[in-house]
């Protein structure tokens, strides 16, 4: 099986390395073993995956001193806070799926970010033109940066199903912040690829660019300040992320981001531009936030139970619509072309329903119900030329209002969405002895979040709320932006049940690519058959609703000539803002026969996910 070689310390390792603060960049080793990361891992009592061996290790080790599901995936979220800094952290947010053996059921906690309450509609424009900043002017900025959800979501966790407290699930995470974890590729080129932000922030680049430079891959990268922060929430609870000190601090990064005032931009083409533009995050903010129980979204698919996430995501929504989409279709009985076209124009159709009709539902009727509907579905599905993509794209979206199953569809006007969603984000899956299940997917948005830190703490801002809509100031925008809204997401924390029993849980990062990955490892597995691990890493695709198809070189390379006489418009993967030309980075857990689990992680993506059990075998 593929797997990546990596030196690092395992988290049980009593270590004595000196600690500083900060990043050292010392390149002794923090264990002289070494030590493989394995994408897949079969066995029992308990499985774990994640993209970093370090916050897999951290979750195993809660499992094995008799921890559940959700103790264990705390302590992964913490510890790749600390490994994963780019894709998550106490600065952000997500959302948590939890299947909960002795009910049978699943219940969610929507923990993403909110807007502020001052925040007015028109945050994204310049005052003084009257025109939209550019991407590049509010990432890196405090009127990007959402109430954070993540510690509230861990301790909310904690406290529905799990069993420890959050000092005790915080511990793993205290102590690799503490010893250090070993720089790898893909943090070195995380970091080169956000430099330039980075700089124009002090305490970033004194934290994460030591001598004005990434850490060298084989250093030893320590997160005091970070540790410091765990402590605080350890011994104070969330209260000392919500009130006190620590919100202030908060609050006054956001409001005047300690961008450095001798800050020169390189010269780029086109040219760098970071204003730091305020934010209006307040300590009442803070105190404000509270996650939300809900329950998941819910379709059968091919005899499977599919649950999800419910809007504020649209992941769960267009994920379930999507495959009542295929429902009709033997994609199994199809050439590969035939069932990937069919897959392909599913998506397009259920995304241009996720822009007309998803947002917050505080603030927004969203018809969850509706979407969801296998009727709805079916007549969606009408829309589908078995032969040919539909052009021109983005096609029109369904009235979600009134349907029958029945063809044909009139179709309402098309929905033209900008995706402002980035890929980064990180995802993981955890299952227990006793049958619970996790799956959580966390962020922080771009990579590197906003790129500021907050002073002496440890931890990245995000820039979530750049998932709202840029432009719109319209009211029938169901994603514009408003005070103490949540921004449309497309995280999709899936778990699949057979017979009311755990079959699969999945999850991805990527932004809006989130819902296409968790989509085809779905389709891989159920309809044309894969293994988990082939399933996972096959090579991917994503359409949107755009006139192209974003797809991965070797998808292109494997399928091109295939899906040619359906005239898809494949271009290759990847942006501005990182090197990558990669579609998401997924974790998996297939259940097997005899209390058997199946855990797989990404092969390559991302420098390669960690896959472990409890025991290999019984």
């Amino acid at each position: 099986m593929p797997s990546v070689r990596r030196q690092l310390a395992a988290v049980t390792a009593a270590l004595a390395l000196s600690v500083t603060g900060g990043a050292v960049t010392s390149p002794a080793f923090a264990d002289p073993r070494e030590i493989k990361k394995e994408a897949m891992a079969t066995g029992y009592g308990g499985a774990v995956s994640t993209v970093d061996l370090e916050a897999s290790a951290a979750a195993i080790e809660v499992l094995r001193d008799g921890g559940n599901a959700a103790d264990a995936a705390v302590a992964a979220a913490a510890t790749l806070g600390v490994t994963e800094p780019y894709s998550a952290g106490v600065g952000g947010g997500g959302y948590f799926v939890f299947y909960d053996a002795k009910t049978g059921k699943v219940g969610t906690i929507d923990g993403r970010e909110t807007a502020p309450a001052t925040m007015p509609t028109t945050a994204f424009v310049n005052p003084a033109t009257g025109v939209v900043y550019t991407f590049a002017e509010l990432v890196s900025s405090g009127v990007s940066v959402g109430v954070p959800g993540t510690p509230a979501t861990w301790e909310r966790a904690l406290e529905r199903w799990g069993t420890l407290d959050l000092d005790e699930a915080l511990e793993p995470a205290i102590k690799v912040a503490n010893r250090g974890f070993v720089v790898d590729e893909t943090f070195r080129q995380q970091t080169l690829d956000n430099k330039v932000r980075f700089s124009a922030f002090p305490a970033t680049a004194s934290l994460f660019l030591p001598g004005g430079d990434a850490p060298a891959v084989g250093s030893v990268f320590h997160s005091k300040d970070l540790a410091n922060t765990y402590r605080l929430l350890a011994k104070e609870g969330t209260d000392a992320f919500y009130g006190g000190q620590l919100a202030r601090e908060i609050a006054a990064t956001v409001k005047d981001p300690p961008k450095d005032p001798a800050w020169v931009p390189p010269v780029t083409v086109p040219p760098t531009s970071i204003p730091a533009l305020p934010g209006y995050l307040t300590t009442a903010d803070l105190a404000a936030y509270r996650t939300l129980d809900q329950e998941p979204t819910h379709v059968e698919y091919r005899g499977y139970d599919v649950y999800g996430m419910a809007p504020s995501s649209s992941g769960g929504t267009t994920v379930g619509e999507t495959l009542n989409i295929l429902e009709p279709f033997n994609l199994g009985e199809m050439p590969a072309g035939g069932a990937l076209h069919h897959y392909l124009e599913a998506t397009a159709l259920a995304f241009a329903d996720r822009a007309k009709y998803l947002g917050d539902p505080a603030f927004v009727d969203v018809p969850t119900e509706a979407l969801t509907n296998p009727l709805f579905g079916k007549e969606r599905a009408c829309a589908i030329d078995p032969k040919r993509a539909a052009t021109p794209k983005p096609v029109a979206a369904g009235d979600a209002s009134g349907f029958d199953g029945v063809c044909p569809v009139t179709p309402a006007a098309a929905a033209d969405e900008k995706d402002t969603e980035n890929i980064s984000t990180t995802n993981l899956t955890v299952a227990d002895k006793w049958g619970n299940v996790v799956e959580y997917t966390l962020t922080i948005e771009q990579t590197g979040g906003s790129g500021i830190v907050v002073p002496g703490r440890g931890f990245l801002l995000n820039n979530e709320l750049t998932d709202f809509s840029y432009t719109s100031t319209n009211p029938e925008d169901p994603n514009r932006i408003e005070p103490g809204k949540r921004p449309r997401s497309s995280m999709s924390p899936t778990i699949i049940l057979k017979d009311e029993k755990p079959f699969l849980a999945l999850g991805s990062p990527g932004g809006s690519t989130i819902i296409t990955t968790v989509l085809q490892t779905i389709l891989n597995r159920v309809d044309l058959g894969m293994s988990i691990l082939d399933s996972l890493a096959a090579p991917r695709a994503s359409q949107r609703n755009t006139a192209n198809v974003t797809a991965e070189p070797e998808f292109i390379k494997q399928y091109g000539d295939a899906l040619a006489p359906y005239k898809h418009k494949l271009v290759p993967a990847g942006d501005a803002f990182t090197s990558a030309a990669e579609i998401g980075a997924a974790t998996a857990i297939e259940f097997g026969p005899g209390k058997s689990m199946t855990a797989v992680a990404e092969p390559l993506r991302r420098g390669g996910g960690s896959a472990m059990v409890v025991k290999p075998s019984r």
